[in-house]
C-alpha cells in the first residue's frame, strides 16, 4: 500500500517528459465561446492551443455564383433562377457593362466557357486578372468546395480563408474556401455546387441543399485573400482540421 501511495505521488509531483503527448482533459474539449449569432445560428470559438477557428452548425442552401452556367438570359437554361443573381438595376451576382450593379449583364462570347450565358461572380476573385468580364476570374461553384458567409461572419474570417464542412447526416468530410458573401437577411449556412457534391448532398441550386446538420469549421486568418486551386485547398484544409482536432474537437465543440 506505501509503495502504491509513494508511486502516486512521484507521478503527480514529476512533471511528464516531452515525448509523451498530454491528452486533453474533457473541459479543454468541450470549452466554447459565443463568437457571435446571425439570425437563429451561432457561431462558437472552440479553444485550441494551435488554431481558434469558429464553428457553427446550419443547413447547406446551394450556391451556383461563378459557375460558367450558373445564369442565362433565357431562365430555364441556367444552373440557378436568375432571381439569385438580382434584377435589372442591382444585379450583384453578375459582371456587368459598366462595372456597377445598375449595368446591363454581360453576355459570355464565343472564346468564353459558356457562350450565351452571363457571366457570374463571387466576392473573392483574381485582382491578378484585370478584365472584370472574364468567367475565368471568378471562383468556379461547380468545380470549387465553397462556403458562403453573412457580412457579419467576414468580420471574423476573411474571402479566401480555409474551412472543413462536415454533413453529420453520413460523416462526410469536406475541404473548402470561403468564395462568397451572403445578403445579411439570408440565414447562414451556404456553399457551392461542389461543396454539396462532396458532401453526397443535393447539389441542384434550385431545388437541391439540405435544411439542417451540417457543420463548418473555419478557420480566420488562414487565407491570402486569393482564389486557389482544388488540391491546394483539400491539403491546406485536411492540415488545419487535424491540427485543431479533427473530428473528436469538432463534436465535443457541438456537443
Amino acid at each position: 500500500m506505501k509503495l502504491v501511495l509513494a508511486l502516486l505521488v512521484l507521478a503527480v509531483v514529476v512533471p511528464s517528459g516531452s515525448q509523451a503527448p498530454q491528452r486533453p482533459i474533457p473541459s479543454q474539449l468541450s470549452r466554447r465561446v459565443k463568437l457571435f449569432r446571425h439570425r437563429s445560428t451561432i457561431a462558437w470559438e472552440c479553444a485550441s492551443s494551435a488554431a481558434d477557428p469558429f464553428v457553427y452548425e446550419a443547413g447547406l442552401a446551394v450556391d451556383a455564383d461563378g459557375a460558367f452556367k450558373a445564369y442565362h438570359p433565357n431562365n430555364r437554361l441556367g444552373l440557378d433562377s436568375i432571381e439569385h443573381a438580382g434584377h435589372p438595376g442591382n444585379w450583384w451576382a453578375l459582371a456587368t457593362d459598366t462595372g456597377d450593379q445598375s449595368g446591363r449583364p454581360v453576355v459570355q462570347g464565343k472564346r468564353d466557357p459558356a457562350p450565351g450565358y452571363y457571366v457570374s461572380m463571387t466576392s473573392l476573385f483574381d485582382a491578378a486578372n484585370p478584365n472584370e468580364r472574364d468567367p475565368h476570374r471568378f471562383v468556379d461553384a461547380a468545380w470549387i468546395p465553397y462556403v458562403v458567409l453573412p457580412p457579419v461572419g467576414l468580420k471574423h474570417a476573411k474571402l479566401g480563408d480555409f474551412a472543413t464542412v462536415v454533413n453529420l447526416e453520413n460523416g462526410e468530410v469536406a475541404s473548402a474556401i470561403v468564395a462568397d458573401e451572403s445578403a445579411p437577411e439570408l440565414k447562414m449556412g451556404e456553399g457551392s455546387i461542389a461543396l454539396a457534391v462532396a458532401l453526397g448532398i443535393d447539389s441542384n441550386p434550385r431545388r437541391g441543399g439540405i435544411e439542417h446538420g451540417v457543420a463548418y469549421v473555419i478557420y480566420p486568418g488562414s487565407g491570402n485573400g486569393k482564389p486557389r486551386g482544388l488540391n491546394e485547398i483539400v491539403s491546406a484544409s485536411r492540415r488545419y482540421f487535424q491540427t485543431w482536432g479533427g473530428l473528436q474537437k469538432l463534436n465535443s465543440c457541438l456537443r
